[in-house]
């Protein structure tokens, strides 16, 4: 007699027979839900579909629209591209996943592209979707896992196996590829049917697809010149100094010749900014104010006060502004559907004011700015300001690129900066570590050292900060002169010291439990770098501590 189990979903309640798959329990279901049903949690763990249910269970399912789940739908569009890549060209045509472009990732191939190809691998990634392949969860040992890869020449791959201890890895089978993800995985094929595959050039492609900030349908897709091209200038240091993998940088670490990188990485970052100042100089008859905005941990504070400096050894006197100090006072901020304030929305500033002081500014006359008082949640007005012949404005926040703002200045009179922390450095060749994950490192280590927030009250509050930067903020990053690249090739290795002893304070029985560990497990591939070295202006110190601007 088949025994049963009771589980419940979206509060209905059950039966099913034990030893049930995620998979099958979810048909029952998938009419609830958008798209496919990619992953589910049980009990409060994230499980494969392929895993069973042997015992009474509460159970989350979740699509492609869930952040655990567009994680997984990346990891298994890229091994489907990968398959039908090898499919149509051969067992040596491979891909390298670059960065994120567009609300896609650019993905660049060993060999020539064309519109025509483009659209042969889609066709071939489609008929793979169509065939329902099975993704396969196999544990083998290591020693094997290495070997195999190298046969088949992914040696970034076999290269980064080597810092990982364990006896056994986990790998994934689509017919007879295999692969390695830092994902949870689909167990099918037919779950990846929403994608897009767009030309590029003739070296890449972008792979599109929903997210969870778009999900109702995949976009056109619109070229980015100026990100790209930081990205490339990103992606091209690495390749000089042969550094475009995590096991790279590793190697600079175990050699001894870390302190040098640090040294030739921070001096190559103040000469951009320098050359950002150089510009703004030679322009100085016209600009009168230069703007200065990017997403949450992206260096904005140290890179505002790095630029003041430069501007001032050219004999201007740079004036700065903080759009923070704008907010409305908190009885009239908005709120979210979870009752939150929310302050990454434009409307949480009085926009009124800010346009209107800094047109009177304009005029030659003083004004009395307000500073913010985060604790009574007014405005106090306190401090004076006024431009002379050489004094230039600069204003930071969240939404100085913002086209609805000073539309009462003529836009030469404007220098518009966005900054972010573009990561190009790699995990392996179908790995990236994204940039997002860099900036909410940089944040869980700040919002400690500063504020004293536990990780878990930083992870709790990170969804809404990404979806205040997705409505906010990158929108606008077109509107920009110039685009500053805040990452640095060897912090990895820094903010792996800081913040793993935090990521483990977390307990199993916490929900932000899941998110901990997938970020430890990344870690765990990355050799500590010491901050000994790190120089006190770095953009590295505002989040770590023992910055020269916060000193003063």
């Amino acid at each position: 007699m088949i025994e049963n189990i009771k589980v419940t979903v979206l509060d209905k309640m059950i039966e099913v027979p034990k030893g049930s798959t995620l998979l099958e329990i979810s048909k029952s279901f998938q009419e609830k839900f958008c798209y496919p049903i990619l992953l589910a949690s049980v009990n409060g763990f994230y499980h494969e579909l392929s895993d069973s249910v042997d015992e009474d269970s509460f159970i989350i399912f979740f699509d492609l629209t869930s952040r655990i789940g567009s994680r997984a739908h990346i990891a298994g569009l890229t091994f489907l591209l990968l398959k039908a890549i090898k499919d149509l060209y051969g067992k040596n045509a491979s891909i390298v996943v670059e960065h994120s472009l567009d609300k896609g990732i650019y993905i660049e191939t060993n060999f020539s592209l064309d519109q025509g190809k483009v659209e042969d691998i889609k066709k071939q990634m489609n008929d793979l979707v169509e065939k329902n392949l099975k993704i396969t969860k196999m544990n083998v040992e290591r020693i094997d896992a290495i070997r195999y890869f190298e046969q088949i020449n992914d040696h970034a791959k076999a290269k980064i196996m080597r810092y990982n201890t364990n006896t056994y890895v986990t790998v994934y089978r689509l017919e007879n590829l295999y692969n390695y993800f830092y994902h949870y995985m689909p167990v099918e094929t037919s779950l990846l049917k929403d994608f897009d595959v767009t030309y590029v050039s003739e070296e890449g492609l972008v792979l599109q697809f929903p997210t969870v900030y778009q999900s109702e349908k995949i976009m056109p897709y619109k070229h980015h010149p100026l990100m790209f091209d930081v990205f490339e200038e990103a992606k091209e240091f690495g390749k000089n100094l042969r550094i475009e993998t995590i096991a790279d940088l590793n190697e600079v670490v175990s050699t001894g010749k870390v302190k040098e990188l640090i040294r030739m990485d921070e001096t190559l970052q103040n000469n951009r900014l320098l050359e950002i100042a150089k510009n703004i100089y030679a322009k100085k008859d016209k600009l009168k104010i230069v703007l200065l905005a990017g997403p949450s941990s992206s260096g904005k504070t140290t890179t505002t006060s790095k630029l003041c400096m430069y501007l001032k050894s050219f004999g201007l006197n740079p004036k700065m502004i903080s759009m923070d100090d704008y907010f409305v006072n908190r009885d009239e901020t908005p709120t979210l559907s979870s009752g939150e304030y929310d302050f990454e929305t434009i409307k949480a500033l009085d926009i009124s004011l800010f346009d209107e002081q800094i047109e009177r500014l304009f005029k030659g006359e003083e004004v009395l700015i307000p500073t913010y008082n985060f604790y009574t949640g007014k405005k106090e007005f306190k401090s004076k300001i006024q431009l002379g012949k050489n004094d230039i404005l600069l204003i930071e926040g969240i939404h100085a690129l913002n086209d609805t703002l000073l539309t009462n200045l003529p836009r030469v009179c404007k220098y518009k900066i966005y900054l972010s922390a573009l990561t190009e450095l790699r995990i392996d060749n179908q790995n990236r570590f994204s940039t997002t994950d860099n900036r909410l490192l940089r944040r869980m280590i700040r919002d400690n050292r500063t504020r004293g927030y536990s990780i878990e009250k930083t992870l709790a509050t990170w969804p809404n900060v990404r979806n205040g930067e997705e409505q906010n903020i990158f929108p606008y990053q077109d509107e920009a002169d110039v685009i500053f690249n805040t990452e640095l090739i060897y912090e990895l290795g820094v903010l792996k010291t800081y913040v793993e002893p935090l990521l483990y304070s977390i307990r199993e029985d916490s929900p932000y439990y899941e998110e901990a560990k997938r970020l430890l497990n990344i870690l765990h591939f990355i050799l500590p770098i010491s901050s000994e070295d790190i120089p006190d202006d770095s953009i590295l110190r505002e989040f770590i501590g023992g910055s020269y601007f916060n000193a003063k």
